[in-house]
C-alpha cells in the first residue's frame, strides 16, 4: 500500500480513525498533525479532457450522453495554452497560417519534429508574424508559402535567415491565373513552365528554367500587349491574368526566394515545398476541428492552442500547466489594470513632465533669485 506523507513536514503518517463521513484521517506523529488525505481528481478530469479533445469520440457516445464528462471537464476551456520561448536555433522552420473564421487567423511555426510558437491575429500581416517570430531563434532556412506581410518581418525579425518560397504554393499562384485548361497558346506554354518547377533538382535546372520564362514573354510579345477597353472607358491589358501569373514568378526569381533549396552551402537537405507543416499540423488541426465541429470560436482557438502545446518540444505535466497557465479571469484581470492605469497616465502627468512653470520662475519682489 502507498505510504501517505504529512503535507506539513513531509514524514510519513499513521491511520488515526475516520471521520463521521467515513473518510480515513491520518496522524503524523513528528509534527502532531491530523488531516485528511482526499484525493483530486482534477489531473485525471484533464487528461480525458485532452484525450476527448484529440480523439474522436463524440459526447453523445459517453455514459449519460457526456453530461457528467461535461461537469468536470467545463473548467479547462478557461484556459489559455501559451507558446514557450523557444532558444534553440533549428536549421528549417516552416511557417503557415490556418483560419478559424472570417477574422480569426492563428499562425504557426515548426520544424521536422515540433510545433514551436503560434500566435492568434485577425489576418496575416507584418506585425503579426513579427511577433511570432520574435519568440523564436533565427533558423537557417524559413520555407513558406508567401502569407501576406511576412517577408517584411523575416527581414526585421531574422535578417540573417535565408527565404524558400513553396515551390507548390508559387505554381497554385499561376495555376489560378491560367486555370488547368487554358483557353490560349501562351497560357498553355505558360501554365507547362510553372510545372517544370517541381523537376528542378540543379543549379543548371533553374537556370534553364529562368530562360524559358524569359523566352515566353519575348515570343508573345505581342499576344501579351494587346489591350481592350472596359466599361467605363479604361485602357486595360487584354490578358491581364497571364501577365499576373507571369509577374508572379519573375518576383520570386528577382528575390531569390524560389531556388534556395539548391543552395550548395548548405550541408543539410533543403527542403522547397511546406508539405510538413500542410500535412502534419494543419491538416491534425482540421481533423480536430472537425470532429467536434459545433464549438464556439473562442473554443475553437482554445482547441488549436492546446494542440499546439501538446506537440511543442518540452510541455509541462498536466499539474504544472492548470497552475502555470493563464485563465479568462486572469487575463481580464491583467486587461482592466492596464486599462485603468493607461486613463490614469493620460489624467496625470507621469514623473518628470508634470514641471510647472511657477516652480522655477518667482515674481514676488521680495523674493531675490540671482539664477533666474
Amino acid at each position: 500500500m502507498k505510504q501517505v506523507r504529512c503535507p506539513n513536514c513531509g514524514f510519513f503518517c499513521q491511520k488515526y480513525g475516520k471521520t463521521r463521513y467515513d473518510l480515513q484521517r491520518w496522524h503524523c506523529k513528528q509534527c502532531k498533525f491530523t488531516f485528511i488525505n482526499s484525493y483530486d481528481k482534477t489531473i485525471q478530469s484533464f487528461q480525458s479532457f485532452l484525450k476527448w479533445l484529440f480523439g474522436k469520440g463524440t459526447q453523445k457516445g459517453m455514459v449519460g450522453q457526456g453530461r457528467s464528462f461535461r461537469r468536470h471537464t467545463t473548467m479547462f476551456w478557461d484556459y489559455w495554452a501559451l507558446p514557450p520561448k523557444v532558444e534553440m536555433p533549428s536549421k528549417v522552420i516552416y511557417v503557415d497560417g490556418i483560419y478559424l473564421a472570417r477574422k480569426a487567423c492563428i499562425l504557426i511555426a515548426c520544424n521536422d519534429t515540433y510545433v514551436l510558437g503560434w500566435y492568434l491575429c485577425r489576418y496575416e500581416n507584418a506585425r503579426a508574424w513579427e511577433a511570432l517570430l520574435n519568440r523564436i531563434a533565427a533558423p537557417i532556412v524559413v520555407v513558406t508559402d508567401g502569407g501576406t506581410g511576412f517577408h517584411k518581418a523575416v527581414k526585421k525579425a531574422w535578417p540573417k535567415t535565408k527565404l524558400q518560397r513553396c515551390i507548390f504554393h508559387a505554381f497554385q499562384q499561376v495555376k489560378r491565373y491560367t486555370t488547368t485548361r487554358p483557353k490560349t497558346i501562351a497560357g498553355v506554354e505558360l501554365y507547362g513552365i510553372a510545372k517544370e518547377l517541381f523537376h528542378i533538382k540543379t543549379q543548371e535546372d533553374a537556370r534553364s528554367w529562368v530562360q524559358s520564362i524569359s523566352a515566353w514573354k519575348i515570343k508573345h510579345r505581342k499576344f501579351l500587349a494587346e489591350t481592350t477597353t472596359d466599361d467605363n472607358g479604361t485602357i486595360r491589358p487584354k490578358h491581364e491574368r497571364l501577365l499576373k501569373a507571369e509577374n508572379s514568378l519573375n518576383i520570386l526569381v528577382r528575390n531569390g526566394n524560389l531556388f534556395t533549396y539548391l543552395n550548395d552551402a548548405f550541408d543539410f537537405k533543403c527542403p522547397s515545398t511546406n508539405n510538413r507543416i500542410e500535412g502534419g499540423i494543419n491538416a491534425q488541426l482540421r481533423a480536430v476541428l472537425r470532429n467536434h465541429r459545433g464549438m464556439t470560436i473562442e473554443r475553437r482557438i482554445k482547441a488549436v492552442f492546446w494542440w499546439c502545446y501538446m506537440h511543442s518540444p518540452n510541455p509541462l505535466s498536466l499539474k504544472e500547466i492548470l497552475e502555470v497557465m493563464p485563465t479568462n479571469k486572469s487575463i481580464s484581470t491583467i486587461y482592466n489594470t492596464m486599462n485603468e492605469r493607461s486613463k490614469l497616465e493620460a489624467s496625470i502627468s507621469t514623473w518628470g513632465d508634470a514641471i510647472v512653470w511657477s516652480d522655477l520662475h518667482f515674481y514676488d519682489k521680495s523674493f531675490n533669485s540671482s539664477w533666474d
